[in-house]
């Protein structure tokens, strides 16, 4: 992660990775070009109401822009390719499997079911720059609301921002199969492929997408997750996912999931790096283990 010191840095190196001038950025925000040259090169701080829409413009953390915009700013983390910040250099990677298990019970009233209405076109475009969510997919997330809104949820910030999401998909057998095959794609998920998970004699939970603005909200989503399995009666289920982000990548390893399959390391479109690769396993003996 890189550290800023200022909103002005923050928005130049935005403008650099979205190869955007300042006056396209300008346009975009419905200010004048001088306007901006003002936030970057620190002569004025940024009125409430354009925090805002530099936040639903950019989908930079809120937080992370009211750190930094301020009289007296808030030196502040930020990396651009897993779109997480941190307020120290300690904070920047994920704490071991072992310190989430000791702290499971720890919980926060920012966590809700997702809403479909309100959050799908904010989610969308949040993950356009990872993952495509085409109209299909859309309604899978709608119906995985509808059978699991438990595990598919919503934590914002303090002020009520969208901080992150977890999308957790209840699959058929023989979706679970063909994905874990390479038969088929999450891109090419119906709604046909989801059922209600307690019809199954052993429930399996497709790990779409988990993602979180930081590491104590990546946390939190994390550790419902946890709650949720560790909960339930019956204990036979699978979790899946394919995931890319390399963030999560260590953390998967010592909870101990499977991987079937690793596809090829890089970078997409956009320049982020991508680690794809199948994993699964079962969370009941990690979490029934005497933390160490």
């Amino acid at each position: 992660m890189k550290k800023y010191n200022s909103i002005g840095e923050l928005l130049v190196d935005y403008r650099k990775m979205k190869q955007s001038s300042q006056a396209e950025f300008a346009a975009r925000l419905n200010v004048d070009i001088r306007t901006v040259q003002r936030w970057e090169n620190g002569s004025t701080i940024i009125k409430p109401d354009k925090e805002e829409d530099i936040v639903m413009e950019t989908l930079l953390p809120y937080q992370l822009l009211r750190n930094l915009n301020a009289s007296v700013p808030i030196p502040t983390y930020y990396d651009f390719s897993l779109r997480k910040y941190s307020l120290s250099r300690l904070a920047n990677t994920l704490p071991e499997a072992q310190w989430f298990k000791s702290n499971l019970e720890i919980a926060t009233k920012r966590i809700r079911t997702l809403d479909y209405e309100t959050d799908i076109d904010y989610i969308v475009r949040y993950m356009h720059y990872h993952k495509k969510i085409t109209k299909s997919l859309k309604e899978v997330i709608k119906e995985a609301v509808r059978l699991l809104p438990e595990m598919n949820l919503i934590i914002t910030d303090d002020s009520g921002f969208y901080s992150g999401h977890s999308l957790i998909f209840p699959l058929k057998t023989e979706t679970y199969e063909k994905l874990r095959s390479q038969q088929m794609n999450e891109q090419d998920l119906t709604v046909n492929d989801l059922i209600h998970h307690k019809k199954l004699e052993r429930p399996i939970f497709f790990g779409f997408d988990i993602t979180a603005d930081n590491n104590d909200n990546n946390f939190y989503l994390t550790s419902q997750l946890f709650r949720y399995v560790r909960d339930k009666p019956n204990q036979k289920y699978l979790f899946c996912s394919i995931p890319i982000r390399y963030d999560n990548v260590e953390l998967s390893d010592q909870i101990g999931l499977n991987i079937i399959w690793e596809g090829e390391r890089g970078k997409n479109e956009y320049g982020l790096d991508v680690f794809p690769r199948f994993q699964e396993g079962n969370f009941r003996n990690f979490l029934s283990e005497e933390s160490s």
